[in-house]
């Protein structure tokens, strides 16, 4: 059975987990989740490096040690070490830990005094009230994590845009391999529409030989199970159990078929009864006329809109939600694009927990065209981070200085700093006015009620120095649910104070999330798109953050790290909150924009 590299990094990530169960070293539990890290973002298969003699070394982050188990398990299908590990500790202590809330040292605490070996009996013991009772815990942890486990319970079977999008782009990759005469091929459905989880993936195409298509899907060493096998129409499920369901069509009629299978499904019931009106009818063939029953295909979806007098809808805002009246008004925005970013403004390198040195970030930064990048390793508070004491900051500060003549793009000096239980800010008012870009987050105290989390953010907000609120919520879409906050009392907080609010790219969070972004975009708050990345590879993630952008309907004018460098550098120079001035300035320039379909 073929490794996949999720399947070693999750291996990887599981021993850091035991270790700190374990209280191992900081840094061998830091080695193995960087490890982990870079291997979950690397563009080659490490099955097919091994099998190739590849120096796994030479990859940053990844020593003789890890390297030697790579080795092994790619060679026997197990890590001794890792075995041990799960020998020594309690059975089921890595599925109680993947509650939200309960770390390593509750997690052995209930092991170990309950003899709890499965979230089922984890549950039990919270009913039958014995986990309350154990000491340092309480009735009141007890219930908060007996609302976790009820929420993982109630999770949908949806997947993660990011899972998905991997997955239908490896299978899109393999199809136009073996099948070269493939001539379109997209996703469709809620993947092209850039929703935060998907349910199976829909992928459409054109080739004058549908039946080899077809036979090459299910071919792929990847399915696990044939479903459907047609000639026009295939449907398998795929590791790690994500069913694909694969329609050919013809080019004349492509454009009528990529809207239909695209939606929503409430963006097309509108659709058609505006057709009606017009005595129109949809379908995924074409548009038939209803009094000469007279079909017409359309090669795009371009023609297709435009026969009925609309221009092209992007996929992102086919909701269903005001898009076709702002179609038939000429009002439909000109979404932000990726091209439009000037820079990333929330960094992590191995100064803390990223996996990379500051120069391979820089040089990444520089190869996305940026004018500018902040670096922003996490502050001291976020105990396994290892966050910078003031000491390392100060030696970060002075390091970032002295690169700065090595590179073009324009190095800023920030911090992700820890917002503690009280809203303080976790360096000192005067190492904090050293910095360019101060990414105020939450990483701990989650379980605050509404009223202290909002107040907590917004204290936050008003220090002059918070430049952004990173990842409001918090939230790890599918592991971990959002902390409780007035995102409307935040919003207006964020514009009183000139406070931005960070889309934060990675997949895993999505967080603001695309309603959220929507209403800051109509209060006026600054938006910045950022990949919060920790390996290098990460920062074209960017894409996520855009398509969350796009679904609230932003343009350009609206993301703040869309200025160009001398623009932003005048923006942060200036005190706030007047940069609500600025901003608001950018955001009427929108006008002069000309609208691209």
């Amino acid at each position: 059975m073929p490794i996949s590299n999720e399947e070693v990094a999750e291996l990887f990530e599981n021993m850091a987990t035991l270790l700190e169960v374990k209280g191992d070293t900081v840094f061998k539990i830091r080695a193995y989740q960087r490890a982990a890290s870079t291997i979950a973002q690397l563009p080659f298969s490490l099955e097919q490096a091994v099998a190739d003699n590849m120096d796994l070394k030479k990859v940053p982050g990844i020593g003789k040690a890890i390297s030697d188990k790579i080795h092994e398990l790619i060679s026997t299908g197990q890590v001794g070490t890792y075995e041990r590990l799960k020998s020594e500790l309690p059975a089921g202590i890595l599925e109680i830990m993947g509650i939200p809330s309960i770390g390593p040292k509750t997690a052995a605490l209930i092991a170990r005094e309950l003899n709890v070996g499965s979230v089922e009996e984890l549950e039990q013991a919270i009913q039958d009230g014995r986990l309350a009772a154990l000491p340092g815990l309480g009735q009141k942890t007890a219930d908060n994590i007996l609302r976790h486990i009820q929420s993982l319970r109630t999770k949908d079977d949806r997947t993660p845009i990011g899972d998905a999008l991997a997955v239908a782009e490896r299978v899109i990759a393999a199809l136009r391999e073996r099948c070269p005469h493939i001539g379109q091929l997209y996703p469709v459905g809620s993947l092209r529409r850039w929703e935060e989880t998907i349910g199976d993936i829909d992928l459409i195409g054109t080739s004058p030989h549908p039946a080899e298509v077809s036979q090459a899907l299910v071919s792929l060493p990847e399915v696990l199970e044939v479903l459907a096998h047609g000639e026009k129409k295939t449907s398998v499920v795929v590791k790690p159990g994500i069913q694909i369901d694969l329609r050919i069509g013809d080019e004349e009629s492509f454009g009528a078929l990529l809207q239909y299978f695209t939606g929503s499904l409430q963006h097309n019931i509108r659709l058609r009864d505006y057709a009606n009106r017009m005595g129109l009818s949809l379908n995924e063939y074409g548009i038939t006329d209803l009094k000469s029953g007279q079909v017409e295909v359309f090669p795009n979806e371009t023609t297709f809109y435009a026969r009925l007098g609309l221009p092209y809808i992007p996929p992102e805002i086919r909701t269903g939600m005001g898009e076709l009246e702002a179609a038939q008004q000429g009002t439909l925005p000109n979404l932000v694009e990726e091209s439009d970013l000037r820079g990333d403004l929330h960094l992590h390198s191995n100064w803390s927990d990223g996996s990379d040195p500051i120069e391979v970030m820089v040089e990444a930064a520089v190869a996305q065209g940026y004018e500018y990048m902040a670096l922003t390793d996490h502050s001291a508070g976020l105990g396994i981070a290892n966050g910078l004491s003031i000491e390392r900051l100060e030696q970060q500060i002075k390091l970032l200085r002295s690169l700065q003549e090595q590179y073009p793009i324009t190095i800023l000096r920030g911090s992700e700093v820890d917002i503690r239980a009280d809203g303080r800010l976790d360096y000192p008012d005067e190492l904090l006015s050293q910095l360019d870009v101060v990414v105020a987050s939450v990483h701990s105290a989650m379980g605050q009620n509404r009223d202290t989390m909002t107040q907590r953010v917004i204290k936050a907000m008003q220090h002059p120095s918070t430049t952004i609120i990173g990842h409001l919520s918090t939230r790890l879409i599918g592991q971990r649910e959002p902390t409780q906050v007035d995102v409307e009392a935040v919003l207006q907080a964020a514009r009183e104070t000139g406070t931005a609010l960070e889309i934060n790219a990675s997949p895993e969070r999505l967080d603001l999330k695309d309603t959220h972004a929507y209403r800051a975009r109509e209060l006026g708050v600054p938006l910045v798109i950022n990949t919060d990345s920790h390996h290098h590879s990460s920062l074209s993630q960017r894409r996520f953050g855009v398509a969350v952008a796009r679904r609230a309907w932003c343009e350009a004018g609206h993301i703040l790290n869309t200025m160009n460098r001398e623009q932003f550098l005048a923006y942060l120079r200036t005190p706030k909150p007047e940069r609500i001035t600025l901003f608001d300035a950018k955001v009427s320039q929108l006008s002069k924009r000309e609208v691209t379909v």
